[in-house]
């Protein structure tokens, strides 16, 4: 009995006799939220245009990052390499759609699922190549990314936000809502969701597939930019943000494959009950809860709400 007291009734009474710490405890799950958000953003876009998981969205977060570090390392100034760096993802969105899906039109799925493997793995081999396999440092004060904390005197106690954290919300909140409205509203968001339900499709009234491909992928890209830039400057560059971005796989389960607003809403559930999990019941089970709690959720959604929050439900006729 008092093992279940203290797993289920202490982690309450500690919330609410410190209300300013769960505060802080929330802001930083909305903020991680928002940064999951984008990443699953990412997914959806190229779910939405192809209709497969896209497992390198992960390493394109890297790549990216690893890119803007890069090229500012070889002497070019920061904005001039966050330029180029905007380049170098058209340039893979466009070998993308040459070397990878068009040869691969009209084929299965699970063909296309397994093309992004391979992409994956090219690019974390390309990237030690290019960059090496040592931790970067992001160029944080390069690009005026703010610096410091603002306390905030709440409940009694006192609120501290980073600066970084509060321009990351800002800046993950715009691109989603620019984003979201660009491929709702207009002709080529129209175009998307024709390609998605069906290439031959979409072909036969003369939506061209590569352009759809190079505009999603490059989309994507930008997306990885942006997250890869907010996730580094929180910590190193490293080719273990690849992991942190495959956190987009709940957030994906949990609001839909197919949903902007549900990646949204996804990514702020494990975001927030994450940082919950972590601190008010990570230590009274050993710690870890951060690597494992949003695929306990996503299986738990699985299993009562399988399309998600607003995904799609797929009715098939027998």
């Amino acid at each position: 009995m008092d093992i279940l007291y203290k797993i289920l009734i202490d982690p309450f009474m500690q919330m609410f006799g410190a209300p300013d710490l769960l505060v802080q405890t929330l802001w930083e799950g909305l903020v991680g939220g928002m940064l999951y958000a984008l990443i699953a953003l990412g997914f959806v876009l190229i779910f939405k245009a192809s209709g497969v998981f896209n497992f390198a969205q992960g390493i394109m977060v890297v790549f990216a990052a690893l890119s803007l570090v890069g090229l500012h390392a070889a002497g070019i100034p920061a904005f001039a390499a966050l330029a180029l760096t905007v380049v170098v993802m058209l340039a893979l969105a466009w070998s993308v759609e040459r070397a990878v899906l068009r040869p691969l039109v009209n084929q299965p799925d699970i063909i296309l699922f397994m093309a992004t493997f391979g992409l994956t793995y090219f690019l974390i081999g390309f990237g030690e190549l290019i960059f090496g396999g040592d931790p970067k440092v992001m160029i944080t004060e390069e690009l005026f990314l703010p610096k410091g904390r603002i306390n905030i005197a709440a409940f009694g106690g006192m609120v501290s936000l980073q600066k970084l954290d509060i321009a990351a919300a800002i800046i993950a909140t715009t691109m989603v809502v620019v984003l979201s409205v660009f491929f709702s509203k207009t002709r080529i968001g129209r175009a998307l969701r024709a390609v998605a339900d069906s290439h031959k499709a979409a072909l036969s009234v003369g939506i061209s597939l590569e352009q759809i491909w190079v505009i999603v992928w490059f989309a994507a890209g930008l997306v990885a930019l942006v997250t890869g830039i907010m996730w580094g400057a929180r910590s190193d560059v490293s080719f273990a943000l690849e992991i942190i971005a495959l956190k987009a796989l709940p957030v994906l389960i949990l609001g839909g494959f197919t949903s902007i607003p549900g990646a949204i809403v996804g990514g702020l559930i494990i975001g927030v009950g994450e940082k919950i999990a972590e601190f008010y019941w990570g230590p009274l089970i050993g710690g870890g809860t951060d690597s494992w709690f949003a695929f306990v959720i996503a299986l738990i959604f699985l299993l009562f709400w399988p399309h998600g929050l607003f995904g799609e439900k797929i009715i098939e006729r027998i």
